[in-house]
């Protein structure tokens, strides 16, 4: 089913001519434009699938028709028993949707069947693993003004990953790999996990596997090796990470019983004013294009910190296009159909030359900055990754990125970033050698630990899992070059080449690859996903 300006005849994967438009890209805060050359291969996200309209009627049926050997919830609720609710953070969805968010929708009908069923002793964790702590204001626009008033901080509240009294190892996997879980969801009766799902890499077992996880368990599948032995992140079936999820996931729920509800957004990012840029820009009217044109001006004339305050502060027009719930496994197996059938674009063939304007937001710097880090993993860990089968750019490729690569931090959510890329990456940008210098060492730094306990910092040892989460991306690609580079050394010290204008890295990039070289620009976001045969 589609959205009501979505057409039969769309095709999501079209070939430049040279009567097209030039095609917009991000540029971090700004969005630059250029006339690619007749014959470049477009790859468009496909258009959004229609929302469900009642969406807490399709809560409540799959709350009540589980998928799996699994018995309702309503089923599984008795008086006395302890209940912890486990729920996924500001990372997901991106950018935050519009309220009320899904997570909210689905507290109220399962915090008001706990209590018709006399359950009273429930908890809601906000399952953080090694990520930041949500601030008060960011839980209540999450989850809303009356349960944030009536729960919040008591019962309703950030995990911490360090605190030693209130998480516990459940046991080993048969690979030797430490199970680690929230101490309250370990002792309770069910752990109820709402999942908030519009990319395939997030939910199911990777969600139970690390959500409520620290670093002792999260350290056996965020590493260098495992992402190196991963094809496709976006691609469960093919990820090793997500194997070692399912392990370590299958050992806790031999201690506890689960209950996952899941629900999964088309890709609907825009609001009606701004959904042009969601289109192919050869079907945008003279008053798109003027709107476009007058935004790119406006931006370029303010303070990149009023831009960014400004693009964190616009929610997405996300729909829900599935709710599922029980089991584990079969409830992700209907999600992942749902974000393959949003997202997946069927594309013939590998390419020479891949370009991906890059925008100023990834899962890691909400309300924040775009560090030199996280633009290395958008680029080569998220956007490399958007594929299932093959990648998009061929062994050896060429990738063509567009970022200004400022040299900026947020001190106070990504303080180890700083020394990470001052101290470890002038010495190597090797991960395996990074792993071994240095890991253990940001990992168990009390002051890091003290910022991300009390403050809201991202884990010290959370900059080497970026760096990893790239391992593959810059294992299969020849060379990456940035366009538009503010400075010399932020691509140097990623391993990048620098170009001025698209242009000049379009020539760079076919005297390495061959002048006959095929060049494909993947328009998202909207996120979409080579489908590659």
């Amino acid at each position: 089913m589609t959205d009501d300006h979505q057409h039969n005849d769309y095709q999501p994967v079209r070939i430049l001519t040279e009567d097209s438009p030039p095609l917009y890209m991000h540029y971090g805060e700004d969005f630059i434009d250029y006339k690619f050359p007749a014959g470049t291969r477009v790859i468009y996200p496909n258009l959004p699938m229609k929302g469900i309209e009642n969406r807490g009627a399709a809560i409540r049926y799959a709350i009540n028709h589980p998928e799996g050997d699994c018995k309702p919830l309503y089923a599984r609720l008795k008086p006395g028993m302890k209940v912890t609710i486990a729920i996924d953070d500001i990372s997901v969805p991106l950018p935050p949707m519009k309220t009320p968010d899904l997570r909210q929708q689905i507290l109220e009908i399962v915090i008001d069947m706990l209590e018709d069923h006399g359950v009273d002793d429930y908890e809601m964790i906000v399952a953080l693993a090694l990520h930041r702590r949500m601030t008060g204001p960011e839980i209540k626009r999450m989850v809303g003004d009356k349960i944030f008033n009536k729960y919040y901080p008591h019962r309703l509240y950030n995990m911490d990953a360090e605190d030693r009294d209130n998480m516990v190892v459940l046991g080993k996997t048969k690979h030797d790999e430490e199970v680690q879980v929230v101490k309250r969801a370990a002792e309770s009766d069910l752990l109820i996990y709402v999942n908030i799902n519009y990319v395939p890499m997030n939910g199911g077992y990777k969600s139970i596997g690390t959500g409520l996880s620290g670093y002792q368990a999260i350290r056996h599948h965020h590493n260098p090796h495992t992402i190196r032995k991963s094809d496709s992140y976006m691609d469960p079936e093919n990820s090793e990470l997500y194997r070692r999820n399912v392990r370590q996931a299958k050992v806790l729920k031999e201690h506890v019983d689960v209950f996952h509800i899941e629900t999964t957004l088309n890709n609907k990012m825009y609001d009606d004013q701004l959904n042009f840029l969601s289109k192919p820009e050869e079907e945008w009217s003279q008053a798109e294009w003027a709107k476009f044109k007058a935004m790119q001006w406006t931006l370029k004339k303010l303070p990149r910190a009023a831009k960014r305050n400004m693009f964190h502060k616009i929610p997405a027009d996300y729909g829900m296009i599935g709710c599922f719930a029980g089991e584990t496994d079969q409830v992700h197996q209907k999600t992942l159909q749902k974000c393959w059938q949003q997202h997946a674009v069927e594309v013939d063939g590998q390419a020479d030359i891949v370009v991906y304007g890059i925008p100023f937001a990834s899962p890691y710097n909400v309300n924040s900055i775009l560090n030199p880090l996280l633009l290395r993993v958008m680029a080569l860990g998220y956007f490399f990754n958007m594929y299932r089968g093959k990648p998009l750019v061929k062994k050896g490729g060429t990738i063509i990125v567009t970022h200004p690569c400022y040299d900026e931090f947020d001190a106070e959510h990504h303080p180890s970033y700083i020394e990470f890329f001052n101290r470890c990456l002038p010495e190597t940008r090797d991960s395996h050698e990074l792993a071994k210098r240095w890991e253990k060492e940001f990992a168990n730094n009390p002051n890091y630990i003290e910022m991300f306990r009390r403050g809201n910092a991202y884990h010290g040892v959370h900059p080497f899992y970026m760096w990893y989460w790239a391992e593959n991306g810059q294992a299969h690609v020849g060379e990456v070059i940035v366009v538009g580079a503010e400075n010399d050394h932020v691509p140097e010290r990623l391993g990048w080449r620098s170009a001025r204008t698209m242009d000049e890295a379009l020539d760079m990039a076919k005297e390495t690859q061959g002048k006959d070289s095929n060049v494909t620009v993947m328009h998202h976001p909207p996120f979409v996903i080579a489908d590659v045969k």
